[in-house]
């Protein structure tokens, strides 16, 4: 209940969950990161006004409002399931009819995450096991070479992460793992936030 309760506060519609209708091993259903975890992660971890997150497999868009609505910043959300999408378009307009005292965009993409053209400006990215790990790793060799060649320090997120993901960043990528952050009273130990950073000068810090 206090989910939904979240979602009314926010003007917004993300409960529930879906399934590819005819399955596939690419894309993932639409699950959204709880908001209990959220409120803890934000906790710990803080965002900054010069900050612009990406959330691939953004589904009805709970964490893009989430982010907007508590540090009124820039977000944008990925999203490539059409209905999920529209939803998703949906709740923007109904967010946005209580939210027009903050002047930072929300922008909502339809396609797929491998095909986004990471900004300059992109430095956080968001995965709650959006797609398969062929996927991922050419999201995270899009971020790489946007590193390349705008260089920043860059951020990238995982939501109950699952193996294949932390092992490819720490065994292929210079992304180093910087913070743990736990969900109080979870059920399952895999319930937490990885953060892994990526530092020009090579050298990891904390985001606290």
């Amino acid at each position: 209940m206090a989910e939904r309760k979240y979602d009314q506060s926010l003007r917004v519609r993300t409960v529930g969950m879906r399934e590819w209708r005819n399955g596939t091993n690419c894309y993932h259903r639409y699950e959204a990161t709880p908001y209990k975890a959220l409120d803890r992660l934000f906790q710990v971890y803080k965002l900054n006004k010069t900050d612009r997150v990406v959330d691939f497999g953004c589904g009805r868009g709970r964490v893009p409002f989430y982010i907007h609505n508590k540090f009124h910043i820039p977000v944008t959300g990925i999203e490539v399931h059409e209905k999920t999408y529209e939803e998703a378009l949906h709740n923007k307009g109904s967010y946005r009819s209580q939210a027009r005292h903050i002047s930072a965009p929300i922008r909502l993409k339809y396609g797929l995450a491998e095909q986004y053209e990471v900004k300059g400006t992109d430095n956080i990215f968001y995965f709650f096991n959006p797609f398969s790990i062929e996927i991922f790793k050419q999201v995270v060799y899009n971020i790489l070479q946007s590193i390349q060649e705008e260089p920043r320090m860059v951020d990238i997120i995982l939501y109950y992460p699952v193996a294949e993901y932390k092992q490819f960043l720490q065994m292929h990528t210079p992304f180093q793992l910087i913070t743990k952050v736990n969900v109080p009273g979870a059920a399952h130990k895999k319930e937490k936030f990885l953060i892994y950073r990526f530092k020009n000068n090579g050298k990891p810090d904390s985001a606290e």
